[in-house]
């Protein structure tokens, strides 16, 4: 036989050879962790790796993206998740330490385990043996949550408005959609985005400065409102949808903006006046009552009940000589019963949190759409909690009254603020300072039927280490909304810059309650 057609057959041979015995180690239960996989585990560590973000014993839903995190140790890393159904994921990490977790394996994972917990275990390669660090669990529940989350991106202090922007991000991927940048209308503000409801089909956010205005979202039917009104003290400001969707509650304020040199908080916005009114979405007016303007308080922050028949807000005895007193302004939660059709309101006000007597304040009231709880926001003064390192969530069943902190979610010194809920009242995201103490970034927890929050954790980035460390916006209002928003920037562009507008009337024909 010719050397050549020898060598061909001894290595067709080997290779051969070679199959089957890697067949054979293949269907052999030889590996400590895993048959499928070179990861073969041969020492055990009882301690713990860092890992970044912090993802240890979190609660998350099913259908998010992804908990891709970094760790920082020598050598070669891998990480094993696996499931109480047997099923297991293996990742290596990259030269960053980095675990990039595959979108459809892991929704198959959560999918497969939910109301269960998956089991991550790191390991480290070291002359050519793995070792197991100790595993750290992740609670799967079995509540999804709504599939998208709305934003705005805003450098903190509000220093550049050359690029800021109202944005979506699929929950279940990493993708991130422009509803709308202000680029198209020449760097002015865009604010105050809202849905009735997580309803993606209708929505209303306001423009300042150029082209300014409120933007009516309805479908395929697009408003510019020009909200000021001679009975008011601003424009629109701060919004909440009535569960009708034909009504807006809103606060209209004279805001400003103070910088303190010698202070924890470099930045106090306050307000000089405000007051609450609901807005009439068909017919472009305006109404309000005595008791949610009044000359002697602040009223700010309104918020509907789930049934309508409640209007929440927030309400500070008035305050003169500020910015100067700042620190002597708190706002107390309020209610009054109100019949949005008949425009018709209650005679008195309730007062649930009597900041006088408790020498705090509160602020973003907002109830889980069964109507059980309300979580507010808890600081020392003022409302523009987003700059007080104190404030933390806190919850009040409203079916006790009993009002306490949520602990398992807040953090210890950094500020916890802007939150809302989903769909099935068992989610909630919120604004936190806690990574840097700077920027606000979106937090996630579970809230359990009793309203107990679970360890909250970040929202999932593909890299999370170097995106937010290279992110110098802050995440401004993050919403909740059941699914994608769907906009044509150039045309809400055309509208705001080359029309007049809808003028908003104010409406003086409103009544007291029996």
């Amino acid at each position: 036989m010719p050397r050549g057609t020898l060598l061909l057959f001894k290595l067709t041979s080997m290779n051969m050879t070679i199959r089957l015995i890697f067949a054979i180690l293949l269907s052999s239960p030889c590996c400590l962790i895993s048959c499928s996989s070179d990861i073969s585990v041969t020492h055990q560590s009882y301690t713990d790796v860092v890992i970044t973000p912090d993802y240890r014993d979190v609660t998350i839903p099913p259908n998010i993206a992804p908990l891709n995190f970094s760790v920082a140790i020598e050598g070669r890393a891998a990480l094993l998740v696996d499931g109480t159904d047997g099923s297991q994921i293996q990742v290596h990490a990259d030269d960053d330490g980095l675990f990039v977790i595959p979108l459809n394996k892991w929704q198959a994972l959560l999918d497969a385990n939910r109301g269960s917990d998956i089991h991550l275990t790191i390991c480290q390669k070291e002359h050519g043996e793995w070792t197991a660090y100790r595993p750290f669990a992740i609670h799967v529940a079995r509540e999804e949550i709504d599939p998208y989350l709305a934003y705005r991106l805003v450098q903190p202090g509000y220093t550049f408005w050359n690029r800021m922007g109202i944005y979506q991000r699929n929950l279940g991927t990493y993708e991130q959609t422009p509803i709308y940048e202000n680029q198209y209308t020449d760097y002015n503000c865009v604010n105050c985005h809202s849905f009735p409801a997580r309803n993606p089909e209708k929505m209303t956010f306001h423009m300042r400065a150029k082209s300014a205005g409120t933007v009516m979202l309805q479908g395929s039917k697009t408003e510019k409102l020009n909200t000021q009104t001679d009975e008011t003290v601003s424009a629109l400001v701060y919004p909440y949808w009535h569960p009708s969707e034909d009504y807006m509650a809103f606060s209209v304020n004279d805001t400003k903006q103070a910088f303190f040199a010698h202070s924890d908080n470099i930045l106090e916005v306050f307000d000089n006046a405000s007051d609450v009114v609901i807005y009439d979405v068909k017919r472009h007016e305006v109404f309000s009552n005595p008791l949610l303007k009044s000359g002697n308080a602040f009223e700010t922050f309104p918020t509907f009940s789930p049934d309508g028949s409640s209007l929440y807000f927030c309400s500070a005895v008035k305050v003169d000589s500020l910015p100067l007193t700042y620190k002597d302004v708190h706002y107390s939660l309020c209610r009054i019963d109100v019949d949005v059709e008949n425009r018709t309101f209650g005679t008195k006000v309730d007062t649930l949190y009597n900041a006088v007597k408790e020498g705090r304040s509160i602020s973003f009231p907002r109830i889980s759409p069964d109507g059980r709880f309300m979580v507010v926001t808890l600081h020392d003064a003022g409302n523009f909690s987003i700059w007080h390192p104190e404030a933390d969530l806190y919850i009040i069943d409203l079916q006790s009254g009993e009002m306490r902190p949520l602990t398992e979610a807040n953090s210890p010194d950094a500020t916890d603020s802007y939150h809302s809920w989903s769909s099935n009242g068992r989610w909630l995201v919120f604004s936190s300072r806690r990574i840097d103490g700077l920027y606000t970034r979106p937090f996630f927890t579970y809230i359990d039927e009793e309203g107990h929050a679970h360890k909250p954790f970040l929202l999932p980035q593909k890299d999370p280490v170097n995106y937010y460390e290279d992110l110098f916006f802050s995440y401004n209002i993050p919403e909740l909304v059941s699914g994608k928003v769907k906009t044509n920037q150039h045309s809400i562009s055309k509208l705001m810059k080359d029309t007049e507008g809808i003028d908003v009337s104010y409406a003086k024909d409103v009544k007291s309650l029996r």
